[in-house]
């Protein structure tokens, strides 16, 4: 060739080879020639080539531009050109580094940004589930109500077991830690008390949205972004449907239906289980405490707690259909989202109930 530059001629079956063919000559001469600016190829003798070949090219192309020499791959068969860039489109990375760590400020400023960003994409999706709530009021949502039955039946009937459970256990609890200190004052009767108002107006709701965060808030979450990944929503969106209206919706209503029962049936449930430790344990007759639940209890402590309840239900639901709307496309982004609710709704949980709690109280209720 013309001065400064270099042809390596290949010949032969580059199939299956015993070893890969050595690039040092190749890499010798490239140091030698100190002039040396272009690198050719001739594939004109080659019968046949796979991977081999390409990662001899590898070899021979990444040795020439260390040297800042030209290549020309115009001699090379047309497959083995495409392969070759390919393989160097991307630059390569070195397994288990990461980028340059950034410092403090940073980190904190990215952190702060998120916290922003999540909350902007909150107040969004709390505005369009609020018009869309507005939508099904006046009869102009588009939702199939089999879905709202299905969802009323899951969000209620399925949730028995579980809240049955856990409500007589709280009970029993409340009226053994209470029973225990009034004890000390020989005013066990006052169990009823504690147990029923304790219960109607905080740990019946609060431990029925509790559970249905875990349970039903993180099943919405897992059931949309898998409807995410699997481009389900995006394919309701083309066809004119809007997702709020026909995913979202009828998980809301359904879910802001069924708490109030739920925490009623908790109430019911966590004051019989508290008889069942004032009677067993503290020697009350089962006359003694249903005449004191009933004197303690009334109708605005049950109000407070129905109401907490239906407030607890609308933002479980929104915090698992919000986290199921933002999952990712990936199988890991839903496991995330369905965390990610369980979490917002437990935590928005305590401090929907603290708001209540404070505004109840100093309005006298």
């Amino acid at each position: 060739l013309e001065p400064g530059a270099i042809r390596v001629r290949l010949s032969g079956d580059w199939r299956q080879l015993d070893r890969l063919p050595d690039s040092a000559e190749v890499e010798a001469r490239l140091a030698a020639g100190t002039d040396v600016r272009r690198l050719a190829f001739d594939s004109g003798a080659v019968s046949g080539w796979d991977s081999v070949l390409l990662t001899f090219l590898v070899r021979v192309v990444r040795a020439a531009r260390a040297r800042e020499v030209a290549i020309d791959p115009d001699g090379l068969p047309p497959g083995a050109q495409q392969l070759l860039d390919l393989a160097f489109a991307v630059p390569e990375r070195e397994a288990g580094r990461g980028g340059e760590k950034a410092s403090f400020l940073s980190a904190v400023g990215e952190r702060v940004l998120d916290g922003l960003s999540g909350w902007r994409e909150g107040v969004e999706f709390l505005g369009s589930a609020t018009l869309a709530l507005g939508r099904f009021a006046t009869g102009r949502a588009r939702y199939r109500r089999s879905d709202l039955l299905l969802t009323i039946q899951q969000c209620g009937a399925d949730a028995l077991p579980i809240v049955t459970l856990i409500s007589i256990l709280v009970g029993l609890i409340l009226a053994f830690v209470g029973a225990m200190q009034l004890k000390l004052f020989g005013a066990e009767i006052f169990v009823a008390d504690l147990v029923a108002i304790g219960m109607a107006r905080e740990m019946g709701a609060m431990m029925a949205a509790i559970i249905m965060a875990g349970r039903t808030g993180a099943a919405f979450a897992a059931q949309l972004g898998t409807m995410t990944v699997n481009e389900e929503i995006d394919a309701l969106t083309t066809l004119g449907i809007n997702p709020m209206d026909f995913l979202v919706v009828p998980r809301m209503v359904a879910l802001m239906l069924m708490m109030p029962l739920l925490a009623i049936y908790a109430v019911a449930l966590g004051i019989g289980g508290g008889a069942i430790v004032a009677i067993a344990s503290f020697d009350l007759s089962p006359t003694q405490y249903w005449l004191q639940t009933q004197a303690a209890l009334n109708l605005t402590h049950l109000s407070v707690g129905v109401f907490k309840a239906g407030v607890f239900g609308a933002v479980v639901a929104l915090a698992g259909c919000m986290r199921g709307m933002q999952c990712g496309r990936s199988a890991a982004a839903v496991g995330d989202a369905a965390t990610s609710a369980v979490v917002t709704g437990i935590v928005l949980i305590i401090v929907t109930d603290s708001l209540v709690t404070v505004v109840t109280t100093l309005v006298g209720i």
